[in-house]
């Protein structure tokens, strides 16, 4: 019962973030939605390795974190400087 609980919350955090993704007035607000996004899936993804015990999502969860860093510096260097 209280996964229900956690999946309809983290589906409502995403949906905020990707309203000001949408709506965001700049293009750093959008990073930052983006960003959030990211963060909120690889929670997710470690609350589904606990629902089903399948612990490879957390592998998977890890890889999808340091790849989301990356390019969200990249993102952040462009924004700040260009190419």
């Amino acid at each position: 019962m209280s996964e229900i609980i956690f999946l309809v919350i983290i589906g409502l955090a995403i949906s905020l973030c990707l309203f000001r993704m949408l709506k965001g007035p700049t293009a750093p607000d959008r990073a930052v939605a983006v960003d959030t996004i990211a963060t909120i899936t690889t929670a997710l993804l470690v609350l589904l390795g606990s629902i089903f015990e399948r612990y490879v999502y957390l592998d998977v969860a890890l890889v999808y974190a340091v790849l989301t860093f990356i390019g969200l510096v990249a993102i952040a260097r462009f924004l700040e400087n260009g190419i």
